[in-house]
């Protein structure tokens, strides 16, 4: 956050307080190198391009909010692409209900929590107001959803809302890591939600990605007989407890640290990394994850391994061959590369590229998930891309970056676990947002478009920018009256 300075009386004076708030550094963080910097916007430039009316679409038509919501993190990491970034924040907000929730195929009373805590998370790295984000005050359902002490070694967990049609709760590590990423920046964080997800550590490092075991809720990760380890649940708890560990939470950068050392073992000779299951081959999306919760920790030689690995999978126009007029994209894996520049992007491969390059990109920025939106997005040489897709508001409803999960992944379709809110044998389709739950604001008729009506404390810091424009104005002032005294 940019120091407070005080009015200087003189011109010279605040002429110089002018240049320090202009060059004043926004944060500690090493920057990524200028080449990774320049990849990432042209990964970001290239997915605000897939986006329509501020929608990015899923594998079988109509809008996909998981997905759009990835979208909206990658370009705001990069700060690519205003107009887009303000049409998906107007259109998140204006389908919460879509998203979080089986109002859409008339299961009322169901709140899926990871996909609530996504959206808080979301609101906030956008430079929205989270606590009025389409008329829901998403700090308080998230709050809301988090077990408290009556449910033993599950106190802190955050949960969905369940009904006896909506089938049993499904929140996993990526479910917590975005409470706390959300709640740590709109304000404390409980500690008991941010102990929840260290006893989803094992003693080795690593994070698993679900809590539960066919015998129901495991007490810890050391407690689940051959618990499967997971790069990306491990990513994104390292970054979670960092912002917890800011935000004051015991034992959060101990365990932070822990698991950005688990992840330097897991990473291959040529800086990628590989998920769990189905994912376990080296991908763009487990590196990009990974090589962002290396940036946050400090790993700097480490991620920057991540980030050649990146590069190494995005297209250019001199490498792209038949796919060059796609350049900029990342693909999820080196087959998916070399396909493309034989044969071009198909469009049944495409949402496969719009899900890696949202994630990839994010090991490229290397600006950390509980800096988007304070800190500035890093620079590179050239003019920033200005928006192309119309901010106006057509609605047109998927929860957990293309990194969350609540169902086990296609390598084909969707390359990171897919975080679509659909219940059994319902088939996503787009309607309009419906009535929230009761632990939520009742949402106007019309939602409110997001950051349009002044910026939350959680937003970009502008403070500097204000600053400015006062110290310029006082000191045209100055000069005015100046030359009024010369003029006498």
């Amino acid at each position: 956050m940019p120091p407070s300075r005080r009015l200087s009386t003189g011109l010279a004076a605040a002429t110089a307080a002018t240049l320090t708030a202009l060059t004043a550094p926004m944060t500690v963080l090493a920057a990524p190198a200028t080449v990774d910097a320049a990849a990432a916007r042209d990964a970001a430039t290239w997915l605000g391009g897939e986006f329509t009316d501020g929608v990015l679409p899923g594998p079988f038509g109509g809008p996909d909010w998981g997905l759009t919501i990835d979208g909206l993190v990658a370009l705001s990491a990069t700060g690519v692409d205003t107009l887009t970034r303000q049409a998906a924040t107007a259109q998140v907000a204006a389908h919460v209900r879509a998203y979080n929730s089986y109002d859409d195929y008339g299961i009322e009373g169901f709140t899926d929590g990871g996909a609530t805590a996504k959206l808080l998370y979301a609101a906030s790295a956008a430079g929205a107001d989270p606590t009025h984000f389409g008329g829901y005050d998403l700090r308080a359902e998230t709050l809301s959803l988090i077990s408290g002490a009556d449910t033993g070694n599950q106190q802190g967990r955050v949960t969905s809302r369940v009904t006896t049609d909506s089938g049993p709760d499904a929140s996993n590590t990526f479910d917590q890591s975005f409470a706390v990423l959300g709640l740590a920046r709109g304000g404390a964080v409980p500690q008991d939600t941010v102990d929840f997800l260290i006893r989803q550590q094992c003693a080795s490092g690593g994070f698993r990605l679900y809590p539960d075991t066919a015998d129901g809720p495991s007490p810890s990760c050391d407690e689940q007989p051959g618990a499967v380890l997971d790069v990306d649940s491990t990513a994104m708890a390292v970054q979670a407890l960092l912002s917890a560990a800011d935000d004051g939470a015991d034992r959060a950068a101990g365990a932070a640290r822990k698991g950005a050392d688990w992840l330097v073992a897991q990473q291959h000779t040529d800086g990628s990394f590989g998920g769990s299951g189905p994912t376990t081959g080296a991908n763009s999306n487990s590196t990009g994850l990974a090589g962002q919760a290396l940036a946050a920790a400090g790993l700097d030689t480490e991620a920057a391994r991540a980030a050649a690995a990146l590069t190494a999978l995005q297209l250019t126009g001199a490498n792209g061959g038949k796919a060059a007029a796609d350049a900029g994209a990342i693909a999820y894996n080196a087959d998916g590369f070399t396909t493309a520049v034989s044969a071009g992007i198909s469009d049944t491969d495409r949402d496969q590229w719009r899900r890696a390059t949202a994630q990839a990109l994010l090991g490229l920025a290397q600006v950390p998930l509980g800096r988007i939106g304070v800190d500035l997005p890093p620079s590179s040489p050239g003019p920033t891309p200005s928006g192309t897709a119309s901010p106006t508001i057509s609605p047109t409803g998927s929860p957990n970056p293309t990194i969350s999960a609540t169902a086990t992944p296609t390598a084909t379709v969707d390359p990171s676990p897919d975080d679509t809110v659909s219940p059994p044998g319902a088939t996503p389709s787009a309607t309009k947002p419906s009535t929230p739950p009761a632990a939520t604001a009742a949402p106007s008729a019309t939602p409110p478009a997001p950051g349009l009506a002044g910026l939350p404390t959680t937003g970009p810091a502008i403070a500097g920018y204000v600053l400015v424009a006062v110290l310029m104005l006082g000191g045209g002032v100055l000069l005015l009256l100046l030359g009024r005294r010369r003029a006498t």
